[in-house]
Order: C-alpha cells, then structure tokens, then sequence
C-alpha cells in the first residue's frame, strides 16, 4: 500500500492545503510493470474529518488503511478545518471546502492517479461533522457519487426548528455562554448566509433537500446511516426522528446502530460496514491483507 502525503496549492482554499491519499498495493505475483502500466482504474473513498480533525485523523485513529488495501481501493483524506465542508467567502482570502472537494480533488485525483471517474466507483463518507459535509456535498451533487455514508451524523429538521433558530440568530454572540456556547458554528453558519430564511434555502438544509431530490425524481446515492447507542444524538431521538422521516421517503438507504458513543470504535467499526454496503471490495481476493 502506497501512503501519499500531498501538500499543493489549491485555487479554492487560495492557499496551501494537504491532503492524504491511499493507494491501492501490488498483488503477490505481480510484476512492476505489469501493476503500474495495467491502466486499471480504482474504486474511491472520498473520507472527510469531524470537528477539529484534518486529514490525518482516520489514518492515525483508525484501521482505514488496511481495510483499504483489503479492499483495493483508493481512499482521500483532505483537511476541512471547522469549516462543515462549506463556502467561507469571508474568511481572509476565501475559503471554499465545498468547490475544493468537487471542482478540484476530483479533477486532480482522477486526472493525477488511477482512480476512477465513474459515478457508480465514487463514495463519499465522513464522521460528524464529515457527516454533515457528506450529506450537503451529495444532495447538490448526486452525480458524482454511488453512495454516501454520515457516520454519528444525521440531517436535523432545519425548517421544525425556525423559532430556535430565530432567537439564536439574533442572539448577540458574545451571549453565546452556557447551552448555547456550542452553538456557536450555527450561529456563524447563519450570518455567513445573511439570514434565517436564506440559511435555510440553502444547502445546510439537508433534511429539506432530501425530500426535494425523491419528489423531482433525483437519483441519489445508496445512504448509509450509523451510530451508536450512547452517543448524544441517538439518545436524544435526533436519530430516530430522521430514521423514521426518510422510510417515509422512500429512500434507498441502510441504518444500523451499535454499541459506543462518539468515538473512533464506532467509526472504525461502521466504516467497514459502509464498505461492505456499497460492495467495495466485494472480491476478497483483489487486495493483500497484509
């Protein structure tokens, strides 16, 4: 397996920006040059971060780059900072997450490596906040990607929440103290849309989108949806809540829960599960498990 660590200069972030990438390995019995000049074309795992992560995190805090020489795929990693995978047009020169994904990763990994551009070798997957970026970023573009998968993460009913969302947007934010401290980012997401209506026209509003994207008849990505039993979310029903709103939706999508909270077990362990879902690595013998 073949770990590259890439730094260079994106049109996006108007700055230097690293990424990791994961190669897939040369099988046993494999010349060389057989391996590097076959002109295969792998399947890729687009893998984002959560809250105060980068790209380093699912190498550092997770089995990914075994399961991804299992699985002979390619797997990216790029670093997002608290940006939930978003336009930030304000922020010293412009900083935009969300075209650096889409309008310049993809192009440059597909162009640059052996990876392939089809739709249906392309998923996207991230924990937390990687979550809500992985929704956002596949419901505006579902034609780049088969599947996509929100670990400890599922859209919240933005448009049920308004008069919340109201009274926290007119909040002065040095009042942003006690509960509503962690709502700091919201608070930003907000006024980064310049109001509560536009914010919720826009693509933060995953909950809504979903439902757009079955009435137009959008093809979506297969969803996959995980979390553990004791994390926050699940106990306090925002999991279910969502659960119950997209099989009345119809869509086609995979739950599963299991033990653990917020933390690297569950995303570790639900990660393979997404995998084995989108039927990476369905040949057990593709990849070198070692």
């Amino acid at each position: 397996m073949a770990l590259v660590n890439m730094d260079f200069q994106s049109a996006f972030t108007n700055g230097n920006t690293e990424i990791t990438v994961i190669l897939p390995d040369m099988p046993w019995g494999t010349t060389p040059e057989q391996f590097y000049k076959s002109g295969k074309k792998y399947p890729v795992l687009w893998l984002l971060h959560g809250t105060f992560g980068d790209h380093t995190d699912w190498i550092r805090k997770s089995n990914i780059e075994l399961y991804a020489c299992e699985r002979d795929c390619i797997v990216v990693m790029m670093s997002a900072l608290n940006t939930v995978y978003d336009n930030w047009p304000d922020f010293c020169m412009g900083h935009d997450n969300f075209k650096l994904i889409t309008e310049e990763l993809m192009p440059m990994i597909q162009g640059w490596f052996p990876a392939s551009d089809k739709r249906e070798d392309n998923f996207i997957a991230g924990l937390s906040m990687g979550g809500r970026g992985t929704m956002k970023i596949s419901l505006e573009r579902p034609d780049l990607f088969g599947g996509a998968a929100a670990l400890s993460s599922v859209p919240t009913d933005l448009d049920g929440d308004v008069e919340h969302l109201t009274k926290l947007f007119n909040t002065p934010k040095e009042d942003l103290t006690g509960e509503l401290r962690m709502e700091g980012r919201t608070w930003n997401d907000m006024h980064r849309s310049g109001s509560v209506e536009a914010y919720l026209n826009g693509r933060d509003n995953t909950w809504r989108h979903l439902r757009e994207r079955q009435e137009d008849g959008t093809i979506v990505p297969k969803y996959f949806f995980s979390m553990g039993t004791e994390d926050g979310s699940y106990l306090s029903g925002n999991y279910q809540k969502f659960k119950e709103y997209a099989e009345s939706l119809g869509i086609n999508c995979m739950f599963t829960e299991g033990p653990g909270r917020h933390e690297w077990r569950v995303w570790d362990r639900d990660i393979q599960l997404a995998l084995d879902y989108f039927g990476i690595g369905t040949d057990k013998n593709a990849g070198n498990p070692f």
